[in-house]
This record gives structure tokens, sequence and C-alpha cells, in this order.
């Protein structure tokens, strides 16, 4: 008890969010001098606002995987604002042609409105690093899209590039590789050293998922703003 006021100090949501913002504000600053754009919100609600905010009537709307997207909610808020064309490559469909789906799509997001994802990892200094299987999601996140909308939960926030690369293998890609495996039937993907023991061996297996590794490390000047990083104080995605 301080002052006559119980002090619970199980509680440290609020110095949480306090170094959250902390960090997310050196990476926007650093974003910026690289030519990309960069905000910070509290929460999923608040995000998806300021997505919906940056996506005008009558774009055409294209997607990246990720589990930041669902989370957020962006999706289904779209389709209920019926104002934009959507293309998801990763719609239900059946089994035998998820990768033609995924192809076919996926080409057709390069000449999108506006691209949203999420990112593997984003470095203190304002660096964005990214591992694809089959490189649709980097390639829209370099060239084709007019603007692309990055959203990342605080916790894909790292020291630098090898931070971020350590991250991805081995975090994000044996969960992500798992996820494939067991919500999209992916079965191929079951001989996975990382979907077997859940650890990365760098392997070379037919069916490896990590394939194409892409650093951003900023846009050309006459690009400003093409890139836009929203920042989510909570924990999200893989």
């Amino acid at each position: 008890m301080e002052g006559g006021v119980m002090i619970d100090e199980a509680d440290i949501s609020q110095e949480r969010r306090w170094f959250y913002e902390q960090s997310a504000r050196t990476v926007i600053s650093n974003l910026q001098k690289r030519n990309m754009e960069g905000q910070y919100v509290s929460n999923c609600q608040e995000a998806l606002s300021a997505i919906l905010e940056m996506i005008p009537p009558g774009a055409i709307v294209a997607r990246g995987d990720g589990v930041t997207l669902a989370q957020i909610g962006i999706l289904p808020e779209l389709k209920l604002r019926n104002q934009n064309r959507l293309v998801d490559p990763f719609e239900p469909c059946p089994d035998d042609l998820y990768l033609t789906n995924v192809e076919r799509q996926g080409r057709e997001a390069l000449f999108s409105d506006i691209f949203l994802t999420g990112t593997n990892a984003i470095t203190l200094d304002g660096k964005l690093v990214n591992i694809d299987g089959m490189g649709n999601r980097v390639s829209a996140m370099i060239f084709g899209p007019k603007k692309v909308i990055i959203v990342a939960g605080v916790n894909k926030i790292v020291k630098d590039v090898n931070e971020a690369l350590e991250r991805v293998r081995k975090v994000a890609g044996p969960i992500n590789a798992r996820r494939h495996y067991l919500k999209h039937n992916r079965t191929e993907l079951g001989d996975l050293p990382c979907v077997r023991t859940g650890k990365c061996v760098d392997c070379n297996h037919d069916f490896r998922i990590c394939r194409y590794t892409v650093i951003i490390e900023g846009a050309m000047v006459r690009e400003r703003g093409r890139i836009n990083v929203v920042l989510v104080g909570e924990v999200l995605g893989i």
C-alpha cells in the first residue's frame, strides 16, 4: 500500500503499454527516414479503424497470407463495407485447387491498388524482414501495388536484421509451417523437420516454405509513403 492506495504488483499492463509505444515510436521515426510511413495504435480495434481510413472506396484490395490480418478482422469488415473488390489468394477452395488459386490470385495481387499484409519482423532502425515460400507476398511488398499496408504487433519488433532472421527461423517459420499443415491440409508439409520437431535445421526439403528472404531497407524518394506500417501495441501474428 502506498499513500493509502493498494498497489497491484501483478498488473504491469500500464508499464507494458508505455514500453511498447516507446519502441514503436523509435521504429516509426526510422521508417520515415527510409521514405516509409508508420503509425502506432494501442489495440486491434484502433488498427482496424486506421486501416479502413487508408482504403478509399473503389480501390482494388489484395492481401498476403498472415495471421495478424485475421486477428484484426480486416477482410470481414471490408466485405461488410462492400466498397472494394477483394483479391484473396487464400480464400477457401477445394484442396486440389489451393496452390493454383494462390498462384493465380497472387499474380493478380501485383496489379492491385492496395496490398494488405503482415511482416515477419521489423527492426528498431526501420527495416522489414520477411521470408516467403512462393514469393508472392514479398513480391507485392516490393513492387506492383500502388500502396502497401503492413500490420504488425509489437512482438515483431527486434533489435537488428540478425535478430530478425533468427526470429523467423526459430519461431515464425516452424509455427507457420505447422499452421499450413494443420489448418490448410497441406499434408506434404508433414515431413518437414520444423513441422515434426519445432526446430529449424536449414533443410533443403522439397516442400520447405522458407525460400525467399527479403530485407526492405527503405523506398526510393519517388515512392515515399507507398509502404505504410501500422504497429499495434499487442502481441499479434506469429
